[in-house]
């Protein structure tokens, strides 16, 4: 039986699994703030390209050697919009929920999602993303939303218990693009059809800061299905 992970739970074995992620990757910093933000830019630009969704709404690159994805749109002509922090997020066409749910800023979010992370680096002339890490994916694991996942909201308790600031936790560009979008109201064993993505770039997730998922340097991209959104 497939079972729904408590928050504190769920929250250690993310930071455990990152931290494992990480050690295998190279964040070394290379390049000041204002490359940096450009160079994450770019990658941004460059993952819109290479990149599609299949008929669920999964992320896919496409490939150079088998011409099936051909037919696939580039997640680039896909509307994406570009909010003033640079933020990128995209709504799939028909795959909103009518009328949904208006996402509140301490709502309890139920988000079926598959997450990575990445940093922006120029090898040649390319400036792409590399250094790709598993940051979460409900998909993959327990098959179930995430719930109340506290890149959105640091519960106070929490806070005081580690004596850190709501930056420490929160990823203000996840925020700031989610409530773009409106809750389906589904229970947490229907089956997904994501609708859609969220770019987060370092400068808009943790830039160099310390950070509880030890993700500095490191730019986001969430495909994603909010089940439900909840006052707390």
């Amino acid at each position: 039986m497939r079972k729904i992970f408590s928050r504190t739970l769920l929250a250690g074995i993310l930071v455990m699994g990152f931290i494992s992620c990480k050690k295998s990757t190279d964040d070394t910093v290379t390049v000041d703030i204002s490359t940096q933000n450009e160079y994450d830019k770019q990658a941004i630009t460059e993952f819109l390209n290479a990149n599609y969704v299949d008929a669920n709404g999964k992320i896919k690159a496409f490939s150079s050697t088998d011409p099936s994805d051909d037919a696939f749109p580039k997640l680039s002509s896909m509307s994406p919009v570009t909010l003033p922090s640079g933020v990128v997020y995209i709504k799939f066409l028909g795959k909103q929920p009518i009328p949904g749910t208006t996402i509140g800023e301490t709502d309890i979010l139920r988000i079926m999602e598959d997450v990575t992370s990445y940093t922006a680096q120029k090898n040649a002339d390319l400036v792409s993303f590399q250094n790709k890490s598993i940051f979460q994916s409900s998909l993959t694991s327990t098959g179930v939303p995430v719930v109340d996942p506290i890149y959105y909201y640091a519960p106070p308790s929490l806070m005081a218990s580690l004596n850190k600031p709501k930056s420490f936790f929160e990823m203000e560009g996840f925020q700031e693009a989610i409530r773009q979008f409106k809750a389906f109201t589904l229970s947490d064993d229907q089956p997904y059809t994501l609708q859609g993505i969220i770019i987060v770039p370092s400068s808009a997730a943790y830039a160099r800061d310390e950070n509880y998922y030890n993700a500095q340097n490191r730019s986001f991209v969430f495909n994603f299905q909010v089940y439900k959104t909840t006052p707390r």
